[in-house]
């Protein structure tokens, strides 16, 4: 719920997403933006960018083909403004930040490797991942739920579908993290010249050993995907390891994280859902929609000057639609700052649109659904351990992510 009103005083300098006062009060600057500045030129650190507020708006660059998340196509320049180690470099160059037809044989590609069977099995581990964690957490009375259920979920999924050993778990998800919240902040260097070259030459072994032996697992399918003649290269599918991270940890752990907080925040829509279950899938889109983890997307480029709501957007320039905003756009959703688990139509961008629609969505999905599940059903008076407002955001754009999340489960 916003609990701030912005005013022109506000907003007399450019907005930075990495502002704290934004990240603490983001859908009411998103109001304001909507409403006086839809097009707006601001900041994401040191950098000037286009924030687009309005749902069509976004939409529209979403599914623009003149705008790129590949900065060379662009400009004509390097990717980046300033030289990135390999390791970086690596991560950045993956299918996220391509554009078609290089995004579209790695989608191909990825696709292909995600069988029925597999997602599946994946339902059914899920079962048992969430009952073994509860059976734990549950023991100890209060917990911080993302360190006791939400993060492990993902670690352990996307570690069995890469083929990580459980030995080498630890060692993975502590790669995962520096993926994660390691490049922002103070810990940014380390991560790029530490964390990121020790995560490659991981995955570098990881990946001869399935040469070696394969096995029933993503990574194995990777390697021995093939479309139209092609397979990736070693350099690809570390990048795709790293986008598997990205969209089916970073993703599941902080959507589960945001279900949990916006349902216990809202008892009636809590009681409504246990009262009707088979609003489960309604309640993730809404949640997904009023309080998603993704709230931006990756900075596109424009390939020639765009005009959008009347501002022009030379080319080359970067823009961000914020996804966030859109969601509550009251021209789309009546009445947006309301959470109701039964809307309907529900069109949230809340994992994006167009080609670059979020690759570990439906992993998201099925994974926050069973989490939620299994997490009510069993506790029935589960409840926040501090107040709502002693909640701390973390501080890293483009997303709604908390820094811990105390519960009780009474």
């Amino acid at each position: 719920m916003m609990t701030k009103t912005i005013s022109a005083a506000d907003m007399r300098k450019p907005l930075n997403l990495l502002n704290k006062d934004f990240i603490d009060n983001k859908f009411a600057y998103y109001k304001w933006l909507r409403e006086n500045d839809p097009v707006h030129k601001g900041k994401l650190a040191v950098l000037n960018i286009y924030l687009l507020s309005q749902y069509n708006d976004c939409v529209d660059v979403l599914k623009d083909p003149r705008i790129v998340r590949n900065r060379t196509t662009a400009t004509g320049g390097g990717r980046f403004p300033v030289p990135l180690p390999k390791a970086v470099n690596m991560m950045v160059n993956s299918m996220i930040n391509e554009d078609d037809p290089a995004h579209r044989r790695l989608r191909m590609l990825v696709h292909k490797a995600f069988t029925p069977s597999r997602l599946a099995y994946l339902d059914e581990r899920l079962e048992t991942l969430t009952h073994e964690l509860l059976d734990r957490a549950e023991k100890k009375g209060t917990v911080d739920l993302i360190n006791d259920y939400a993060l492990p979920i993902p670690v352990t999924i996307i570690s069995e579908m890469v083929g990580v050993s459980p030995d080498e778990t630890p060692q993975f998800a502590s790669y995962m993290e520096a993926l994660s919240t390691g490049l922002s902040g103070f810990t940014i260097a380390k991560t790029m010249f530490f964390d990121l070259p020790k995560a490659v030459t991981f995955c570098r072994e990881l990946i001869q050993r399935k040469k070696a032996d394969p096995q029933d697992d993503i990574l194995t399918a990777l390697i021995e995907a093939e479309e139209e003649g092609e397979k990736l290269s070693e350099d690809e599918l570390i990048a795709m390891v790293f986008l598997l991270i990205v969209a089916g940890y970073e993703t599941t752990v902080h959507l589960i994280t945001n279900a949990v907080q916006t349902l216990l925040t809202h008892p009636d829509q809590l009681d409504r859902l246990r009262a009707e279950p088979a609003l489960l899938d309604s309640a993730v889109e809404e949640i997904l929609r009023f309080n998603g983890p993704i709230q931006g997307t990756k900075m596109g480029y424009a390939m020639e000057d765009i005009t959008i709501n009347g501002v022009t957007i030379p080319k080359g320039k970067p823009m961000m639609p914020l996804l966030g905003s859109a969601n509550r756009d009251p021209a789309v959703f009546e009445n947006p700052d309301v959470f109701d688990i039964g809307r309907t139509p529900n069109r949230h961008l809340g994992f994006g649109q167009g080609i670059h629609y979020c690759l570990g969505a439906p992993l998201a999905r099925m994974e926050t659904k069973v989490a939620l599940k299994n997490l009510f059903d069993r506790n029935p008076n589960l409840r926040l351990a501090v107040a709502p407002e002693e909640l701390q955001i973390q501080r890293i754009p483009a997303w709604h992510r908390h820094v811990s999340l105390p519960v009780t489960f009474g």
